[in-house]
């Protein structure tokens, strides 16, 4: 009889007896057990009767409970396989035997296994396959705290599993820092909450060393990080290995940043230190993972890792911790097409996640690379990635499994604008209906095990320039196979020359997943197209002949299928005229072309790195950019020329009469304009514009130019001057002839207005005699306010109703005798008293008192300068005049 395996003394063993009993009792729990615990390779092999637990109590509900066939679903790759491997050592055995896995184009099991360990996308794709999941007894969600988007849509399809399909389906929920409430009310049923379940962390001691840069450094903009923050990490390492024992795990936000510090360390494997240094992260093969993930016995080791290494994963050996603080994180700009990453610095949660490698397999030592009050500072926890997601890929899983988005039982709710985005892109498509519901090309894409984007550059371009080059492309796409630099093209040459094993079982993988859904003629006959291919391939779609198109033209034809609205064209150029053909290689610009800002489809700005080969290409299929916050244009990640033609052909261009108000020449422009979405493609000048749309264009630039785009006389002004006083003074039924008032609409201009087709039209209006149509027919204007009042004199002087006031400018001499300040329209007007030569000597609007008082000043020091003219003691007493006193006589 064989004997049972000797298990690693781990604490979860000891709460063990507890999830069994939970799990037999409910048939769901909520496993919350802390870094280095074993709950991801203890509690899957308990669950499924491949280990014994300890304590009577457990061996009772062990001898009990029936053998189960366990699925194990992981977020991410490298820990599947991790996780698989070690529990298959537990039990003595090679994977695929009892313990198997499966990964994205990756399967190791058999008939004998019992606990398969799977990503939650191979997970997803099962239950949209089948929902009740035949031959699986129970379900483990492990590092349900990550709130990774997959895991928390797996959790709420399961929740439905249950409920209506198979309640004797097992569902166990396992994290290190679970929210204990969130997860056992999602799991629960019937109002009761699920039972909760937790171990002991491990007892290790970890030393902290907080060790912030010497140096000012700035702060991670989009994927950029600080050259030099990197080379402070990388003395941070040299300073751990030196302090401390043990091998190091060093913590970085991606794999550009793995492979800056591993050059920057690169001396010390070449000086006989015996260090060797490892990449991990999702990029690297299996076999480089397996050499990461495996400990040495005569070499210290250090070991770059993205967050892959945070959870779910124990890197043997390790003791000292260097946490850069860096995380990638969702960033989606859903207006203008451009999901992508950013650099964040890492949460505390995240931060103590990795500071337990440390803590393991006994004591260690974690140095952060940032200040203890900057830690202070970081946010608590990390975003869930359904709040800050593309969440195209989450919508057509749900589309496909049924249940409306509102309904799902999921940790947190979606953001109502990311959905609606996602519809819009699914319906783009064709794989969503107007009803929100998946067609049958939308299932055909979502089981093709990428992004629905890629799914359709694939399955479309397959039809365009053959499966193997859309493939190849799409893997490229998918698995992020990029090295330094921008241009695509040249890194999927490089790839093919490399022989890259990876990506090439990942377009085996597509190939196969194309075959499965497109007839055995080669016609799409399970995925209808959303937009009929350009004739030339038609006939290469229906005989099945091999497709002639240049590694240039397939490149731009998927990347621009995959991302329509990242099309671009070059501004500042010449315009685009079609040409005949298909770019190829012998056309492609080279690096000595002029650099410039690019215009997408969506309307945003892109620019290339400097230095970039891609600067003098007039057009560019984008397949990634960096939009950081506050920017104004994207910076151009990897891209391909595209020929103009393609690109309208691909994405759809359009051609509309566009008649509006050009600010810079001041006037109507009308033009026929073919357009890509906001890319303007070419334009001609439009001869016979329609009226309505030369209405609405001249309207718009009596907006922008308010009223100076009208001619004004001086008579026109005095008359609207006129007409604002009574308005002020009287108010209804004078209009309104205000600067907002005039210019919010055109129908006191006409029946000129209608009439006119530019600006020179505008010019001649008579606005004067617009003016008095806004008149009111009852009230005469000269009656109410004179354009000029009779002066004592009997002259007849021109009141100024440009101000507040009405004000009336004359000589003083010839008030001489007048009592009362002339009024119009019940306002006192505001005299202003001139001397002989005409400069002001006294304002007022109540002449008696001025008369009585001021003018007794003004007369005492007037008198001496103009002697020739009256200066009475008595203004009362004389006639007024406005001559002198020799021509009085």
């Amino acid at each position: 009889m064989p004997q049972p395996p000797a298990l690693p003394e781990l604490p979860i063993r000891d709460a063990l007896p507890a999830l069994l009993e939970a799990v037999a009792r409910t048939g769901t729990a909520v496993l919350a057990a802390p870094p280095g615990t074993g709950k991801t390779t203890l509690a899957p092999l308990a669950l499924a009767g491949l280990i014994p637990a300890a304590g009577d109590a457990a061996s009772r509900v062990t001898r009990d409970m029936p053998q189960r066939r366990v699925l194990v679903a992981e977020p991410r790759r490298l820990a599947t396989r991790a996780a698989a491997a070690r529990m298959a050592a537990i039990l003595g055995e090679q994977t695929g035997e009892r313990v198997g896995y499966q990964i994205r184009g990756e399967a190791r099991r058999s008939a004998a296994t019992r606990v398969e360990v799977v990503t939650t996308g191979v997970l997803l794709n099962r239950l949209i396959a089948d929902p009740e999941l035949p031959g699986v007894d129970l379900v483990v969600l492990d590092e349900c705290h990550e709130r990774h988007l997959e895991t928390d849509t797996a959790c709420a399809f399961l929740a439905e599993t249950r409920r209506f399909l198979r309640p004797e389906l097992g569902l166990v929920a396992a994290s290190a820092t679970a929210d204990i409430g969130l997860w056992t009310a999602l799991l629960g049923a019937e109002g009761a909450p699920a039972p909760a379940v937790s171990s002991e962390p491990m007892r290790h001691p970890v030393q902290m060393h907080w060790a912030p840069p010497r140096e000012r450094v700035n702060a991670p903009d989009g994927m950029r990080v600080d050259p030099k923050f990197l080379a402070h990490v990388a003395r941070t390492v040299e300073r751990a290995l030196d302090t401390d024992d043990g091998d190091l795990l060093v913590f970085l936000p991606g794999a550009a940043e793995i492979r800056r510090v591993a050059e920057r360390l690169s001396h010390l494997t070449t000086e006989n230190l015996g260090v060797d240094i490892y990449q991990l992260h999702g990029s690297i093969s299996g076999a480089e993972q397996d050499r990461a993930l495996t400990a040495s016995a005569h070499r210290r080791r250090i070991v770059l890792a993205t967050d892959i290494a945070e959870s779910s994963l124990t890197v043997p050996g390790v003791r000292i911790v260097v946490d850069a603080g860096l995380a990638r994180r969702p960033l989606v700009d859903h207006a203008r097409g451009l999901p992508g990453l950013t650099t964040a610095y890492a949460s505390r949660a995240a931060a103590d996640q990795r500071a337990g490698r440390a803590g393991r397999e006994g004591p260690g030592a974690v140095w952060r690379c940032w200040s203890e009050a900057e830690h202070l500072r970081r946010s608590a926890q990390p975003a869930p990635d359904i709040a800050c997601s593309d969440l195209t890929a989450f919508r057509l899983q749900t589309a496909c499994w049924g249940t409306p988005v509102a309904d799902l039982a999921l940790p947190g709710p979606p953001p109502a604008g990311a959905i609606d985005a996602a519809e819009a892109t699914l319906r783009s498509l064709g794989a969503i209906d107007d009803e929100g519901a998946a067609t049958a090309r939308g299932r055909g894409l979502a089981r093709m095990g990428v992004h629905p984007r890629l799914a359709r550059a694939l399955v479309d371009g397959a039809a365009r320039v053959g499966a193997e080059k859309a493939a190849e492309v799409a893997a490229l796409l998918n698995l992020d196979r990029r090295a330094q630099g921008d241009d695509l093209l040249a890194q999927w040459r490089r790839l093919r020359t490399s022989r890259d094993r990876q990506w090439e079982s990942e377009v085996k993988r597509l190939a196969r997943a194309l075959s499965s859904v497109r007839g055995a003629d080669g016609s799409d006959t399970a995925l209808p197209q959303g937009r009929t291919p350009a004739a030339d391939t038609s006939a290469s779609r229906s005989t099945g002949r091999r497709i002639a198109v240049g590694d240039d033209e397939a490149a731009a034809t998927v990347i621009a299928l995959a991302f329509p609205e990242r099309v671009a064209k070059r501004q500042g150029g010449a315009a685009f005229t079609p040409i005949q053909g298909r770019a190829n290689e012998s056309n492609r610009p080279g690096p000595s072309a002029s650099a410039g800002q690019w215009r997408t489809v969506a309307g945003t700005g892109a620019v290339a790195a400097e230095g970039s080969s891609l600067a003098g290409s007039p057009w560019l299929a984008i397949a990634d950019a960096d939009r950081s916050p506050g920017r104004a244009a994207a910076i151009i990640r990897a891209a391909v020329p595209i020929d103009g033609e393609l690109a309208c052909d691909l994405v759809g261009d359009s051609t509309a009469d566009r008649v509006e108000w050009d600010p810079e020449r001041r006037d109507v422009a009308a033009r026929r304009v073919r357009s890509l979405g906001a890319i303007e493609v070419s334009a001609e000048p439009l001869r016979q514009a329609d009226p309505a749309l030369v209405a609405a264009a001249l309207a718009e630039g009596l907006r922008r130019e308010g009223l100076g785009l009208l001619r004004w006389s001086e008579e026109s002004k005095r008359l609207r001057d006129r007409m604002a006083f009574c308005r002020r003074a009287i108010g209804e039924p004078w209009a309104d002839v205000s600067d907002a008032a005039l210019t919010a609409g055109t129908d006191w201009l006409e029946p000129w207005w209608s009439r006119a087709r530019r600006r020179s039209d505008v010019e001649r209006i008579p606005v004067g005699q617009a003016l008095r149509n806004l008149l009111p027919w009852q009230a005469g204007i000269d009656d109410t306010a004179p354009e000029a009042l009779s002066v004592p004199t009997g002259r007849e002087a021109r009141v100024d109703y440009s101000g507040e006031t009405p004000v009336l400018a004359v000589k003083l001499q010839e008030m001489f005798g007048a009592v009362d300040t002339p009024r119009i329209a019940g306002v006192p007007v505001l005299l202003h008293l001139l001397s002989p030569a005409g400069r002001p000597l006294a304002v007022t609007a109540d002449l008696r008192s001025f008369w009585e008082g001021p003018y007794q000043d003004v007369r005492k020091e007037m008198r001496g300068r103009y002697p020739k003219h009256p200066w009475p003691e008595d203004p009362y007493s004389v006639a007024p005049t406005a001559r002198t006193k020799r021509h009085l006589r």
